[in-house]
C-alpha cells in the first residue's frame, strides 16, 4: 500500500492519445479562392470546415473541449458526456464520445434539423428536446446531475479550451495557407458567433501576433451578441435565432466583444440567399451560417472596391448545405418560417454586376 495513494491516470492518458492520434490522421481543411472580377483587385477565401470528419467547424471545438475536460480531470472512464447544442457541436461531441467509449446526451430544441439529429444518433448519441432555446442550459445541467456526468458547456468553455497563441488553431492555419497568396495578410477575417469561441480565438491571435487584420463578426437578426458588442455593460436581450448554429438569446460567457473590430447584423433571409448564391457562383453547397458570413464579406468587399484598395478577406464555410435539405433548402419550409430570399438575392446580383453595395449602411 503506497504511503500517498494516487488516482490511476492510465485511462485518461490513453483517451488523450486517442484524440491526438485522430487529429494526427486528419489533414487541414481547404482554403478555397472564390472567383471575383479581376478588376476589383480583391481576393476572397473560404476555409471549408465541412471537410472535418464530423462535417463542420464544431469538430475543432469538440476536440478542444474533450481535451480540456480530460486534462482537468472532469472526464474519466465511464463519464456520461452532456451538451446543450443547436446540432453541429453535438454531432462532433458524439463522435469523440464514441471514440472514447463514453455515453453522450445532447440537449437541443425540437426545431433542430433532422439531418443533424440522425448524425448524433449514428455516432451513438441520445437526443433530448426542449421547446425553447433558453431551456437547453438548465436541462443539460439537470441531465448531467442525474447521470453524474459532465456537462461540457460549450457556451462557457469555448473561449478558454483553445490555445489562442497558435498550436494549430484555425487562425494560425489561415495565415499559413495564405502565405503564397497575393495578399497573405488579409484585411478582414469574417466569422459568426455561436458560442463566441471562434471569434475569441481569432481576435486574440491577431492581437498577439500584431497583425493589422481586422475581425468582423456577423450576427443574425434578433441575436443578443450584436447589442452586447454595440453597447457594453447594457442588458443585452435577444431571441432564438432562425439560423442554426449562430446567434443566441443571451450573450454567452465565451463571447469576448473587446477583441472584435466590427459587427454586422444580417437579416435571416439574407443568410439563406447568400448561401444559395454561393452554390450558383462556385458549386460549394454550404449551410445558412456560411451565408451569414458571406453577407458581411460582400459588404466589406464593396467597401474595398469603393476605396480603390486591393486586399483579401477570409471567412469560413461552417458546414455543408446537405444538413439542411428539409429546412433551408426547402422553399415551402422557408415560406412557413417567413423567410423570403428573393429580395436579398436581387441585392447580391446587383452587387456582382456593379461592385457596389446597393443598400444603405
Amino acid at each position: 500500500m503506497p504511503r500517498f495513494p494516487t488516482h490511476d491516470r492510465s485511462w485518461s492518458d490513453d483517451a488523450v492519445r486517442r484524440i491526438e492520434a485522430d487529429g494526427n490522421r486528419s489533414a487541414d481543411t481547404h482554403l478555397f479562392a472564390v472567383p471575383l472580377p479581376e478588376r476589383w483587385g480583391v481576393q476572397v477565401y473560404l476555409k471549408d470546415e465541412s471537410t472535418h470528419r464530423t462535417g463542420s467547424l464544431k469538430h475543432r471545438l469538440a476536440r478542444s473541449l474533450f481535451l480540456f475536460g480530460l486534462v482537468n480531470g472532469w472526464i474519466t472512464e465511464g463519464t456520461t458526456i452532456v451538451e446543450a447544442s443547436s446540432g453541429s457541436t453535438a454531432v462532433s461531441e458524439a463522435y469523440f464520445a464514441q471514440l472514447l467509449g463514453l455515453p453522450f446526451v445532447a440537449v437541443m430544441t425540437a426545431t433542430t434539423s433532422p439531418e443533424k439529429i440522425a448524425l448524433i444518433e449514428r455516432y451513438g448519441g441520445t437526443c433530448r428536446f426542449v421547446a425553447h432555446a433558453s431551456e437547453v442550459y438548465a436541462e443539460a445541467e439537470e441531465v448531467a446531475r442525474r447521470t453524474r456526468g459532465h456537462y461540457m458547456d460549450q457556451f462557457t468553455y469555448a473561449e478558454r479550451a483553445t490555445d489562442w497563441r497558435g498550436n494549430n488553431n484555425i487562425a494560425e492555419s489561415i495565415f499559413e495557407q495564405l502565405a503564397l497568396e497575393p495578399h497573405p495578410v488579409p484585411d478582414w477575417i469574417v466569422v459568426g458567433a455561436g458560442t463566441g469561441g471562434t471569434s475569441a480565438t481569432i481576435g486574440r491571435y491577431l492581437r498577439y501576433n500584431r497583425h493589422p487584420t481586422r475581425l468582423a463578426v456577423v450576427d443574425p437578426e434578433n441575436s443578443a451578441f450584436y447589442p452586447a458588442w454595440a453597447d457594453p455593460g447594457a442588458p443585452a436581450v435577444g431571441a432564438p435565432s432562425r439560423i442554426e448554429g449562430i446567434g443566441r438569446p443571451r450573450p454567452e460567457p465565451s463571447f469576448v466583444p473587446s477583441v472584435i473590430d466590427t459587427m454586422i447584423r444580417v437579416p435571416d433571409a439574407a443568410s439563406v440567399a447568400a448561401s444559395r448564391h454561393l452554390r450558383t457562383l462556385t458549386g460549394l453547397h454550404a449551410g445558412p451560417s456560411t451565408g451569414t458570413n458571406l453577407w458581411g464579406v460582400w459588404q466589406l468587399v464593396a467597401d474595398l472596391v469603393a476605396e480603390g484598395r486591393s486586399g483579401s478577406i477570409v471567412s469560413l464555410m461552417c458546414d455543408s448545405g446537405e444538413r439542411y435539405a428539409a429546412t433551408y433548402d426547402d422553399d415551402a419550409w422557408l415560406a412557413r418560417h417567413g423567410l423570403d430570399p428573393c429580395g436579398p438575392t436581387d441585392t447580391l446580383e446587383a452587387f456582382f454586376s456593379t461592385g457596389r453595395w446597393p443598400l444603405d449602411p
